[in-house]
């Protein structure tokens, strides 16, 4: 059984599938504790959630008829029985399975599926999240193309620790690099300073959508 705590349809607010429609599955827990997280409270050990099996999740998604299917948080990876759930959905191939993974959750068992793969959106929490120290960057060998590094800039030692990274590990080569900035408090424009003077052509630079459209602290969205 799962503890959902959210289950709507919407548009993606960020990455590859950003504007497209999808139906988001939100999981309760989380094992980090990031400074900026904006969804914290799905994270409370109280928190209201609905017990949902892989049967009754594929069932609700099916009932949407939206293709492209989040799986989110929390983190999603680190549930009971996560991986049978992503098979269960992987073997629809109607389905395009993507998750929105933390990057401190081993990747490579996931990474190995065969049919229908999962897209992987992970996040590489930087310094001014704190949670640094728990990141796995073994993980950057099981993305490809069709996956999605995703760097949140807090502010100016955030992009300078990210450039080393994607320098290092040869990131733009592998995978899709986007730079995201904390909502309400990153200066934008410094991100985009900071990407023409390094010259740095293969990365996206996103806003939150749905930040924009709803209101920040707006739920079901």
């Amino acid at each position: 059984m799962f503890k959902v705590v959210e289950k709507f349809v919407s548009i993606n607010g960020e990455g590859l599938r950003s504007g497209q429609l999808a139906v988001f599955i939100r999981f309760a827990g989380c094992n980090l504790d990031c400074s900026f997280c904006d969804t914290k409270w799905a994270n409370q050990t109280h928190v209201d959630f609905e017990l949902m099996t892989k049967e009754d999740i594929y069932e609700y998604i099916k009932s949407t008829g939206v293709k492209n299917v989040t799986l989110t948080g929390g983190e999603p990876l680190i549930q009971e029985g996560i991986l049978e759930l992503i098979e269960l959905l992987s073997n629809d191939e109607y389905l395009s399975i993507e998750i929105e993974t933390n990057g401190s959750i081993d990747l490579k068992v996931f990474s190995k599926m065969q049919n229908n793969r999962p897209i992987f959106t992970m996040d590489y929490k930087l310094i001014s999240s704190d949670m640094e120290y728990k990141m796995l960057v073994d993980n950057f060998k099981y993305l490809n193309k069709n996956d999605v590094v995703k760097f949140v800039i807090g502010d100016i030692e955030d992009l300078n620790r990210a450039k080393y990274l994607i320098d290092k590990y040869k990131l733009t080569d592998k995978t899709n690099v986007y730079f995201s900035p904390v909502f309400g408090e990153a200066d934008m424009n410094d991100i985009v300073e900071f990407m023409k003077k390094n010259n740095m052509n293969e990365i996206t630079f996103q806003i939150q959508l749905h930040k924009v459209i709803w209101n920040p602290n707006k739920r079901g969205v």
